[in-house]
């Protein structure tokens, strides 16, 4: 190989080395969202979600959907590393391939290259080929070292995403006692209300109001623990923090609750990881509250039996709409995305008497030709 050749050769190696190290940079070891920054992870993980999900929906069986849906997530983990380590070796491969003398015996080939490249970074070198001269030498250990270090990365990386998620669910699962599965705000507070549940509904909204805080943190680090799905059936992350931010917005506009306070600082936290979230993720939001008046008149229907204090009529109306209108585009456009299971006031409307298709008039059957 000519000398130009050679040194195009390992600049080109260079750069890749460099973009895959600033990719695993961006997304395993900053603990901070890259937004608008362009990253493999983000390239990767978009698309095969579409294609995945497209896929896993087809089946006429939930379970088995939910079963193919929920296997995404480590999936997608899986293809990461493999793609940040298959370029690894690309670019190391082009390194030790413009360095193809200095190796006894010589590289022949970029495919020998390739194979001493793979080897040293998993590593399982044989010693068939020896690097002779020092830059040589330099390059092997220094792939040797990566190899290492992304082996610690993936390992720690998995122990960090796996209790991001057990931290995660266990709320969800606690939610279910209150609020049912699939989760619903006016179920939370009807039950909230019994006699002997005193103080359930300020301890919910405090706890709702750490683990949001959690899920700040955890999910704008790591955005690929979106796509983790619950492990339990009728329950979605998505869900029951709408359920509960519905909870809060219902309390603040509509009723004279004690828990106004514990309401107030839950719906603050939790519309700044709606806010937060919807940055990342690049959603195009709408000032709407998305129900409709007559689900809002039902349910304060349902509060007032259920013993509270209840404000009703247009003021009422217009401060619940104007709180669910700084969450409920964001979180409907995340939980429709996410396939999440359908849910009182999250999700996919479409299956709303108002929000269908009015059925096409048939057509007058031509009478019959008389003879």
């Amino acid at each position: 190989m000519t000398g130009v050749l050679a040194i195009a050769e390992g600049a080109a190696g260079v750069v890749l080395l460099l973009v895959t190290f600033y990719d695993l940079f961006q997304s395993v070891v900053l603990p901070r969202p890259a937004v608008r920054k362009v990253t493999v992870a983000r390239a990767i993980v978009r698309p095969l979600w579409r294609v995945w999900k497209w896929v896993g929906n087809r089946g006429s069986r939930i379970d088995r959907s939910e079963a193919r849906l929920a296997a995404f997530g480590p999936i997608a983990l899986i293809t990461l590393f493999l793609v940040w380590a298959l370029a690894l070796i690309l670019g190391y491969a082009l390194l030790i391939d413009g360095l193809g003398d200095m190796f006894r015996p010589r590289l022949d080939s970029f495919l020998t290259a390739f194979y001493v490249s793979a080897t040293t970074l998993v590593p399982l070198s044989y010693g068939d080929f020896v690097p002779e001269e020092g830059l040589a030498r330099l390059v092997i250990i220094l792939e040797s070292g990566t190899g290492v270090a992304v082996a610690a990365l993936a390992i720690t990386l998995l122990f960090e995403l796996y209790g991001d998620f057990r931290s995660r669910e266990e709320a969800v699962v606690a939610l279910d006692a209150l609020a049912g599965a699939p989760p619903s705000a006016v179920q939370l507070l009807e039950t909230a209300a019994q006699p002997e549940m005193d103080g359930a509904l300020k301890e919910t909204f405090d706890e709702w109001r750490r683990w949001s805080a959690m899920v700040l943190e955890s999910h704008l680090a790591y955005p690929l623990l979106v796509y983790f799905r619950s492990s339990h059936d009728n329950e979605a992350w998505i869900n029951s923090f709408g359920a509960v931010m519905d909870s809060a917005s219902l309390i603040l506009s509509s009723t004279d609750s004690p828990a106004k306070g514990a309401a107030k600082l839950m719906f603050m936290v939790g519309n700044h990881l709606v806010e937060d979230m919807s940055w990342v993720l690049g959603l195009t939001l709408a000032t709407d509250p998305i129900i409709e008046r007559s689900e809002y008149a039902a349910a304060i229907a349902r509060l007032k039996a259920a013993g509270y204090k209840v404000r009703d009529g247009d003021a009422a109306w217009n401060d619940f709409a104007h709180h669910r209108s700084k969450y409920a585009s964001a979180l409907n456009q995340m939980a429709t995305n996410l396939l999440a299971p359908p849910a009182a006031w999250v999700g996919d409307r479409s299956y709303l008497p108002h929000r269908q298709r009015r059925p096409r008039r048939r057509r007058p059957t031509p009478a019959a030709p008389t003879t």
